[in-house]
């Protein structure tokens, strides 16, 4: 059968998103890998999309006419895992009423994926190597010799060369997949993607709800930078189409990430390099005092910023498209406070600069209590009491 010459395809067409270095590189040896018959092996944490980079490689192929036949070694049952990739004869087992071709026989001239192939019993390894040495195979129950010219790309998030060493993966066919091996980067290594993936997700999901996005301010999208995404790019996506779609496509706050962002129960990202764990021979009266000081200086420093932005125009959040990507739709500008909570503090006395810090931040957390004392540096025993005070508990408060 005479190959057809792979097509020329641009980056936004195989649905490979990212302009980070690690990306580049990445796409730079798909396109150099993909017109040959090598055996593909991805490797990658859980999330990182090896799925939609096995699709990149099959449709630069010269098989991309032909189909590419996703299979999740781990979700099929180890008794059934060989049925279902080289068929099997009526009769071969219990309820085999009828003879059915395997994956491999129905990919024939197009592309085998093998994800988690880790999880595949060794007894299938061998029968798998074989088919990737001479195209030969045969159905479980039969000694017929069948042939499927296909191409295997494999994908996995364990360590095949410790499985290996421990006893759980053919070496030979390790070899054999290691021919040609791409390493897939989480998402904490192509943090620089992560605007253009959010405009991706939120543009897509805003199509099929039928809503329009307002945009992402710019304290959302640095909460959503830092934050750790172990899920990597499914977690992301997930993420984005929860939001669009519950929000109905209103400007992404700071304030909605954290309504439904887990970020409470995850280890921090960046410590805060100002909390004070101890100071020696001062009272807690005196610490606390110190904490509202801090804290009132990060505070003002957030309001110059904000005043910054207003004289600025109220220029907003936009993340300028790439290629056939879209961008990110500007976000209202900012609403001024009708009052600055620090304005004219000089006018004041500590007791009522400590009241004005303290509530602000308490609205500005979602009247959240864990938040807001966590921002605070004040325990949430000490914020308590202070709202007691002021007389301002909220029934929402955590």
């Amino acid at each position: 059968m005479p190959k057809q010459q792979p097509t020329e395809r641009s980056q936004a067409e195989l649905g490979i998103v990212g302009r980070s270095a690690a990306i580049e590189e990445l796409l730079r040896l798909i396109r150099q890998i993909a017109p040959t018959d090598l055996t593909v092996l991805l490797v990658g944490e859980s999330g990182v999309g090896k799925e939609v980079f096995a699709q990149a490689i099959h449709q630069l192929s010269s098989r991309s006419a032909e189909r590419m036949i996703p299979v999740n070694c781990g979700a099929i049952p180890e008794t059934l895992l060989e049925s279902e990739l080289f068929g099997h004869e009526r009769g071969a087992f219990t309820g085999a009423v009828d003879s059915r071709k395997g994956l491999f026989e129905a990919a024939d001239g197009g592309t085998v994926f093998l994800d988690e192939i880790g999880e595949m019993t060794l007894a299938t390894q061998v029968k798998l190597l074989r088919v990737l040495e001479s195209f030969e195979f045969t159905r479980v129950g039969s000694t017929e010799l069948r042939k499927a010219n296909v191409r295997v790309i494999a994908a996995t998030n364990r360590d095949l060369a410790e499985d290996v060493r421990l006893g759980r993966f053919r070496a030979d066919l390790y070899y054999r997949l290691h021919s040609a091996q791409l390493r897939i980067p989480p998402l904490r290594e192509r943090v620089e993607d992560i605007p253009i993936l959010i405009a991706w997700f939120a543009a897509a999901t805003a199509r099929r709800v039928g809503v329009s996005f307002n945009g992402i301010t710019r304290g959302a999208l640095e909460v959503l930078i830092r934050y750790p995404w172990p899920g990597n790019i499914r977690e992301l996506r997930n993420f984005v189409e929860l939001l669009i779609t519950l929000e109905g496509g209103t400007q992404i706050t700071e304030e909605t990430v954290f309504r439904h962002l887990d970020i409470e129960n995850r280890p921090p990202v960046i410590e805060n390099p100002n909390a004070i764990v101890h100071l020696a021979g001062k009272t807690s009266e005196q610490v606390e005092r110190e904490l509202i000081y801090r804290a009132l200086i990060e505070l003002r420093n957030e309001v110059g910023e904000l005043k910054e932005l207003i004289r600025d125009g109220g220029r907003r959040v936009v993340v300028e498209p790439i290629g056939n990507f879209p961008a990110l739709p500007p976000a209202p500008a900012p609403t001024p406070e009708p009052t600055d909570p620090i304005a004219e503090l000089g006018q004041v006395n500590l007791a009522e600069v400590e009241r004005r810090v303290i509530l602000h931040a308490y609205k500005r957390h979602g009247f959240n209590k864990r938040r807001t004392a966590q921002a605070l540096g004040i325990s949430e025993r000490t914020l308590f009491r202070k709202l007691q005070e002021y007389q301002m508990e909220g029934d929402g408060g955590r």
